[in-house]
């Protein structure tokens, strides 16, 4: 575990047939094998990589994983410093452990020994770092497979980064499925068409900014997406307009989106099979996933009842072993076997709602405004393709909420926004501040940064502009 031997297993089945592809390089299941193999007497106990997106990327990740061995994934861009002091890290523990481990076969290692080291995302200060055990990620592609509906026939593309987990996590997934992994070396709208259209992808993982952009230009370009029969999204809630223009884009998929956390694996799911009616704009994000059991509890461990907010908590055999460094007690925590990131929601008839990360929580005038509410309730608003909010410092109120919208076309005004959050969102939690943003800040994996909101704010960035 987790995917090794299976990995044998496809070789040894089909060794022909194509296992990776990434920007038009195939790999076979029987060259991947090999070549994985031929390197796994070059690795140490603990294997550092910091690469781009290539088939040799697959193949040092499953040398780096063999036997007992554990391998840590580290985003290329980050500064080469903090890659360093990482590294130090990691070598340093691995030392003061063990020895050199002999060379060895290409197979799995005892299913709870750690097989993956994870980092929090970060480049100001070195980032926490968690380990998975083989056992909890088999758990997991078991339970994934069976809530996506994943096959060997079928050809996955993810088009971010593998250092990102939601993209290593798909590799890993499809090597463990036997089924054929596409990426790019890095995510190009032009190039996601093309492997679509050519290479006959039925599968897509990737995040919703990513997915707005390949719907709306896939629309705009006439490029048929027909064959796409599963869409699968995580990292941030699917907002209705991303939502429409990928149903009409991909009429044949079924449009999946899931909550989970590195920490602790999946959480929960919904799947919005082709033709059934649209449903976006709420917080909620689908019932627990395989295998996995949620309860809302409070600070001290209690539950609460349902519709209460709380903290988010799982059970399951998916979660991660803990972390090697970084843990401030907060991160990730444990109420009897229940495990928390601080993640805010409730649970209403059976079904997990999604109100946001405590850290990113708005004070304003003793008031908690979670900015993922603000966010959905903007993005229900006509004209507006798309919203992030924060909150600012405040002598009076402590913090306020303000906001950043992308106008689906032409402009909008303050007072149209503010009208159309009349009847969908409290007045307490409502923007004081709206500015016009011609694209959405997101950091380099695709995802929404309501830091750099602020930051764009606070240097008058050319991409944003203050409405009356």
């Amino acid at each position: 575990m987790p995917f090794l031997n299976r990995l044998q297993r496809w070789a040894d089945d089909r060794p022909d047939d194509t296992a990776v592809v990434v920007a038009g390089r195939h790999l076979s299941w029987g060259a991947l094998r090999d070549a994985a193999a031929a390197r796994t007497g070059d690795t140490g106990p603990v294997t550092v990589l910091a690469e781009p997106n290539s088939v040799d990327f697959a193949v040092s990740y499953a040398a780096a994983v063999a036997g007992a061995r554990q391998c840590a994934v580290l985003d290329p861009t980050w500064p080469a410093q903090l890659k360093a002091d990482i590294t130090a890290r990691l070598h340093a523990g691995a030392t003061a452990q063990s020895g050199r481990p002999a060379a060895l076969e290409l197979r799995d290692g005892p299913p709870e020994s750690p097989f993956l080291i994870g980092l929090t995302s970060g480049t100001t200060s070195v980032p926490k770092a968690f380990t998975r055990s083989r056992r909890s990620w088999q758990l997991s592609f078991d339970a994934s497979i069976e809530f996506f509906g994943l096959t060997p026939q079928d050809k996955t593309l993810a088009p971010g980064p593998l250092a990102a987990s939601l993209n290593l996590y798909a590799l890993s997934e499809c090597l463990y499925a036997g089924s054929e992994f596409h990426t790019l070396e890095s995510f190009d709208v032009g190039d996601v068409h093309a492997a679509i259209t050519h290479d006959g992808i039925t599968r897509l993982v990737l995040v919703p900014t990513m997915l707005r952009l390949l719907s709306e230009r896939g629309l705009a370009g006439c490029v048929d997406a027909s064959g796409v029969t599963s869409i699968i999204c995580a990292g941030s809630k699917l907002d209705a307009r991303t939502l429409e223009a990928a149903r009409r884009w991909a009429p044949k998929a079924t449009i999946f989106e899931y909550y989970g956390a590195s920490e602790l694996s999946f959480v929960s799911g919904a799947g919005l099979r082709s033709g059934a009616p649209l449903d976006a704009g709420g917080t909620g994000i689908g019932k627990p996933f395989p295998g996995v059991e949620v309860r809302i509890l409070n600070d001290a461990g209690e539950r609460v009842p349902d519709g209460t907010d709380g903290n988010i908590c799982v059970r399951s055999g998916m979660v991660s072993n803990g972390y090697l460094w970084g843990d401030d007690g907060q991160a990730l925590r444990c109420f009897d076997g229940w495990y928390t990131v601080g993640d805010q929601g409730y649970l209403l008839e059976g079904e997990l709602h999604i109100l946001g990360r405590r850290a990113d929580m708005i004070i304003t005038s003793g008031k908690n405004v979670y900015p993922h509410e603000v966010e959905l309730a903007l993005a229900s608003v006509p004209g507006v393709a798309a919203a992030v909010a924060s909150g600012m410092a405040d002598d009076v109120r402590g913090q306020r909420v303000v906001a950043g919208v992308v106008p689906s076309h032409g402009g909008i005004t303050a007072t149209q926004l503010k009208a159309g959050l009349d009847d969908v969102l409290p007045r307490d939690k409502r923007p004081l501040q709206y500015f016009s943003l011609t694209e959405l800040p997101v950091t380099d994996r695709g995802k929404v940064s309501r830091q750099l909101l602020l930051d764009w704010i606070e240097r008058g960035d050319t991409r944003i502009r203050r409405l009356g």
